[in-house]
């Protein structure tokens, strides 16, 4: 387990999968560069491969939610990994109307929190 792909193999199609403008694209591939980092990180912490696949799994919300907000709002100015540091923050991460239990958004939360303090090293 060496690579985000090693935990997700479609992680390189994510930005397909958050798309709903050909725009978006490009963007979410500038989004997921930002957030390759943070899971490398996490690979090399030595965590175990169902932890990491959780974070992931809440990367790719946190991932939908972004780029949902930049094309509503027409901010494919703002650089992806600005967006992605003011959507995360010391208590979470933007609202997620994929989650239907507070134990999920909790979750949620608690990877975009150690999102945000990967960031702010």
């Amino acid at each position: 387990m060496n690579t985000p792909e090693d935990i997700y193999p479609d992680f390189p199609e994510w930005p397909e999968s958050w798309h709903g403008i050909d725009e978006d694209i490009p963007y979410g591939e500038d989004l997921l560069a930002a957030m390759r980092p943070f899971v490398m990180h996490l690979i090399s912490r030595g965590l175990k491969k169902k932890t990491i696949r959780k974070h992931m799994g809440y990367l790719w919300l946190l991932g939908g939610e972004i780029i949902r907000s930049v094309s509503m709002d027409d901010e494919y100015d703002v650089p992806p990994v600005e967006n992605l540091q003011r959507n995360v923050d010391e208590e979470g991460g933007p609202y997620c109307r994929h989650l239907d239990s507070e134990d999920d958004m909790r979750s949620y939360d608690a990877t975009c929190r150690k999102l945000h303090k990967f960031l702010n090293l």
